[in-house]
């Protein structure tokens, strides 16, 4: 078999053996580019998507730096107003429950909206 095989390749010329391996040069080069395409498309999508993340996290951290300072007032007045005195504690009871009553009636009515 191997005599058949060797007796094979020296029958063919060898610019037919070559032009059939530039054949097959040019198609893996072909197959080759067109991935190399594939993967650079693939990291541009990749890129853009990151840089949209990065913006929205900035944004973000933006928000909650302005939410925590917006905290930290509130938690300044209320711990001054309970420090204030015995009117002042009775007035901030009923706030805290007047708040919750609030929170609890509007979950009631966004629960009975969904269904």
């Amino acid at each position: 078999m191997e005599g058949r095989k060797s007796g094979q390749c020296k029958a063919q010329s060898p610019g037919a053996v070559e032009e059939i391996l530039d054949r097959e040069n040019k198609r893996m080069a072909d197959t080759l580019a067109s991935k190399v395409t594939r993967l650079k498309s693939l990291a541009l999508d990749i890129d853009r998507d990151v840089e949209d993340q990065n913006q929205y996290l900035d944004g973000m951290d933006t928000d909650f730096t302005s939410v925590t300072g917006l905290l930290t007032g509130s938690v300044k007045r209320f711990s001054t107003m309970a420090r204030s005195g015995r009117d002042n504690r009775k007035l901030l009871c009923g706030m805290a429950v007047g708040l919750i009553v609030v929170f609890f009636i509007l979950s009631y009515l966004l629960s009975r909206a969904r269904t």
